[in-house]
């Protein structure tokens, strides 16, 4: 299917324009554009603007507040839980991160959990703020149940991805930024745009069994934890996923498991709900409270130049850093732009139409 590119800035302006118009502020419409958009460039095109118009769905049926009055509703020197007022997670969790970092610039680490927010885009982006301070920085969020837990039919668990940025000196900084499933829901999403099949080992059907059909979520099948089954470590990946359920949500009185709200408005929010809207977890570590941070990066530098130097299977490959082909598309997109399939090009002419946006690319 082809693809048409458009220009970083194209984008910018439109998706800025947008969260102007459901009410955002012109500041954390800059800081919803800044993180949505991100997710283009690295190349994690299930993130970005393709889902613009499920956050303008969610603040039509009043799930998603555009004006949030965030606040932390308890705190120590290094720890805070903060009520993100139903706003956009794009807006609400760099604002947490913020706190994070800001309470381990005082007492070396901060820990923020953050209830009652909604989808925050990529892990990566939050995880990343961090790095600029010397610091390693960690997000993770849980998400609206599509994970059958291993021996399971039942949704219960979200893709619930984590990410971990670590500084380096010379080298690039490391960043892992994955989900606790063999494949996020957006890779079936991007299938289905282009009729094909997914890999064996990424969903099942409603009765259990695998399944390569990308819509097969439409009729009650479910995505599989990190390892795809129990003889390949899926324990291991429900395991991952749960943790960051109970890390986002259950500690900060977010509704978790079961419960999460679904992404499209589409969907009815679950009954009798524990909480209150998704959930995340941030955390951000000097290097300084461990070890000199010059002698760290120095041997992060070290680290990640052996690991690149490890022996490779055959002559055409190498081996990568976490975070190798999100910077390497990131240079490119930034240069050539960023290619959008027909479809999303076409929901967004309908949402410009809709918001009455006359100048925009489409």
């Amino acid at each position: 299917m082809n693809k048409t590119t458009f220009s970083y800035r194209q984008l910018e302006i439109f998706t800025k324009e947008i969260f102007l118009k459901i009410g955002c502020s012109e500041a954390e419409s800059k800081t919803a554009t800044d993180v949505l958009l991100s997710a283009d460039l690295r190349g994690i095109d299930s993130h970005g603007i393709a889902r613009l118009t499920g956050y303008v769905r969610l603040w039509e049926n009043k799930r998603v507040n555009a004006n949030p009055q965030i606040k932390i509703t308890h705190e120590t020197p290094s720890t805070a839980v903060i009520d993100g007022d139903a706003g956009l997670g794009l807006v609400v969790a760099p604002n947490a991160m913020k706190v994070a970092i800001a309470k381990a610039r005082n007492v070396g680490t901060g820990w923020v959990s953050v209830g009652n927010s909604n989808h925050f885009g990529i892990a990566g982006y939050h995880a990343m703020m961090a790095l600029e301070e010397d610091m390693i920085g960690i997000a993770m969020t849980n998400a609206s149940a599509l994970v059958a837990p291993t021996f399971s039919v039942e949704r219960m668990l979200g893709t619930n991805p984590i990410a971990i940025a670590i500084p380096a000196g010379k080298q690039p900084a490391f960043v892992m930024d994955m989900a606790t499933t063999t494949a996020a829901n957006g890779k079936l999403e991007l299938l289905q745009r282009e009729n094909k099949d997914a890999p064996v080992g990424w969903i099942q059907d409603k009765y259990g069994e695998n399944s390569q059909n990308a819509a097969e979520l439409k009729d009650n099948g479910a995505l599989l934890p990190l390892g795809s089954d129990r003889e390949h470590g899926s324990h291991k990946g429900y395991a991952l996923g749960s943790v960051v359920d109970i890390f986002s949500a259950v500690l900060s009185g977010g509704s978790y498991g079961p419960w999460a709200p679904p992404f499209p408005a589409y969907v009815p929010m679950p009954e009798n709900m524990p909480g209150k809207g998704l959930g995340h977890f941030f955390g951000a570590m000097r290097i300084d409270a461990f070890r000199k941070a010059d002698e760290f990066k120095e041997h992060m530098d070290n680290w990640i130049t052996r690991f690149r130097n490890a022996s490779p299977k055959n002559k055409n490959q190498h081996v990568l850093i976490p975070g190798d082909p999100e910077r390497e598309t990131e240079a490119i997109r930034r240069k050539e732009g960023i290619p959008l399939f027909p479809s999303v090009i076409e929901d967004l002419r309908i949402l410009a139409e809709k918001l009455h946006i006359s100048t925009h690319p489409f």
